[in-house]
């Protein structure tokens, strides 16, 4: 078994490297620089150049690993370990000046998520977890919230920007929360979403139409944090099954609840 605990420190510097690149791009970039590969779904030179750095440093630390990368990287042959990889997760943000993105780093183990990292880079915080030892931001642990119930929490989201058929089951769900809730909040980066919700800036958070690397790392750490992870239904199938909810544990339920009124998969 690999040493995750010595693994993760590597896979850190490497999140920041790549983090600052796209730091140091933003800052002469322009719309000149973008690509459409579908319906809103945008990338840039940035995103696959970070990611080139990303998958180039990881195959050093663990040679044997495949990957499932955003921009469509491939790994070896491996069929153990797998890192899942956001090179930047948020790239519309990125791309109009939005200071909210980062680097989402994953390590699946079989059918296991043992390690993430995400690096929010405007505001420089590491957060990192290994299954079994804690949740970190910065080198210092942190936990999910103490809310007791929905009413005391803030809520994150994100919002559709090409799967619009299952529009009104969000939006229904959307406005229960609103009437309950101190808030909602959609910052735009499902990573960053996870992490504060595994930090308690945020009590829950919740989206669909996301992919695994929308979702590994931060996944990890919020349940590394003491934070509950299922899909809608309550079942375990978030990584790969595009719905993902996240919350400190005494909230979960009234929203899980919520969801099974207003959402039919």
């Amino acid at each position: 078994m690999q040493d995750l605990t010595h693994i993760v420190e590597k896979v850190k510097s490497i999140a920041k490297e790549a983090g600052a690149f796209i730091r140091k791009e933003r800052q002469n970039f322009n719309l000149d620089k973008v690509e459409q590969k579908g319906l809103n779904d945008l990338v840039s030179y940035v995103d696959k150049q970070a990611e080139m750095i990303i998958v180039s440093r990881l195959q050093q630390v663990l040679p044997e690993a495949d990957f499932i990368a955003e921009e469509g990287s491939a790994g070896t042959s491996g069929k153990d370990w797998t890192w899942i990889i956001d090179p930047l997760d948020g790239t519309t943000n990125f791309i109009h000046g939005v200071p909210v993105f980062s680097v989402s780093i994953g390590l699946r183990h079989l059918d296991e998520i043992v390690l993430g990292v995400v690096y929010e880079i405007n505001q420089d915080e590491c957060f990192s977890a290994v299954k079994g030892h804690g949740a970190f931001c910065n080198e210092k642990p942190i936990k999910v919230s103490p809310s007791k119930c929905l009413s005391e929490g803030l809520m994150a989201t994100g919002f559709p920007y090409s799967a619009f058929k299952q529009l009104d089951q969000y939006l229904a769900v959307l406005k229960a929360l609103m009437e309950t809730c101190h808030g909602v909040r959609r910052m735009g980066s499902a990573a960053v979403d996870l992490c504060y919700v595994a930090a308690g800036r945020f009590d829950a958070f919740y989206e669909y139409d996301l992919k695994p690397y929308d979702v590994a790392a931060g996944s990890l750490i919020v349940q590394e944090a003491g934070g509950t992870v299922t899909d809608f239904k309550g079942g375990k199938d978030y990584l790969f099954g595009k719905e993902i909810l996240a919350s400190t544990p005494l909230v979960y339920r009234e929203i899980q609840d919520i969801l099974s009124t207003h959402w039919k998969s």
